[in-house]
């Protein structure tokens, strides 16, 4: 892991109206690490991440990706400059097949946006690239099945695969695996270790063991305001992130760990 920050946001604000939603964070991602952000509902981590991916610009403050100012770059160009996101909610094609999702993704980069049929330069390459994601994220047998036959966990495992498949190594991922069972989030974690390795990534995600048991370093959001940012021992013992996370995530996970000492 490299210590050059890749991902730098200062004094970072968002308003809309007179309601303050981001409120000054502060936040230097180092090259290679997993970052997790959490915090309670509310706390403004997806309108962050929209922030960083270009789909919101912020009312003040800077966003640098590898020093270049992104604050008030489009997604498309944010995206072209190496970093990729998914969503909450899956994002798919359902009437496309899993094949030209994938090859959509890796398309993107290029400019050639969703238009899977569009003869555009690098076809052949965005082709490649896609079976070479697909056979990565475990689907290769589900190659021509459309997006919508698919289960949930694996309709989530395609998402993942079409935000990496434009080669972009910084990676945000929302709440990757909402809505899985033990099992199924145990295969994602396993998932996204695998196909962001060497890659930067940021994750914002509610179920603690995901959290602690992928992240590097993890970031509490509160509010709008960053609150702690550390190691993810450190975090799981800060008195203020227990606080604030009172009946929620942190407290539970501490209660569960409790009862099962």
């Amino acid at each position: 892991m490299s210590s050059a920050p890749v991902l730098q946001l200062a004094g970072v604000h968002k308003t809309f109206g007179q309601t303050a939603i981001i409120r000054g964070v502060d936040l230097d991602l180092v090259a290679g690490e997993r970052h997790a952000l959490i915090g309670p509902n509310g706390a403004g981590k997806s309108t962050l991440f929209n922030l960083i991916s270009g789909r919101l610009h912020a009312t003040a403050g800077t966003i640098r990706l590898r020093g270049a100012d992104i604050t008030r770059a489009t997604p498309q160009a944010i995206n072209r400059m190496g970093l990729a996101r998914s969503f909450q909610v899956t994002n798919l094609f359902h009437r496309m097949t899993v094949f030209e999702n994938l090859r959509c993704g890796a398309l993107r980069s290029r400019g050639g946006g969703y238009a899977f049929w569009r003869r555009v330069d690098g076809v052949a390459e965005a082709n490649a690239r896609a079976d070479e994601v697909l056979d990565a994220i475990g689907l290769a047998r589900r190659r021509e099945a459309t997006a919508g036959e698919l289960t949930y966990a694996e309709q989530r495992a395609l998402e993942i695969g079409v935000t990496i498949a434009c080669g972009a190594d910084v990676i945000l991922l929302d709440e990757p695996t909402a809505g899985m069972s033990r099992s199924e989030s145990a295969a994602a974690v396993a998932l996204i270790r695998k196909v962001t390795a060497g890659k930067t990534l940021v994750m914002v995600e509610h179920d603690m063991d995901v959290v602690f048991g992928l992240a590097d370093r993890v970031s509490v959001l509160v509010y709008g305001e960053v609150i702690a940012t550390g190691a993810p021992d450190a975090i799981h013992a800060n008195a203020r992130v227990q606080e604030a996370y009172l009946g929620t995530g942190l407290a539970q996970a501490g209660a569960a760990e409790t009862a099962h000492a």
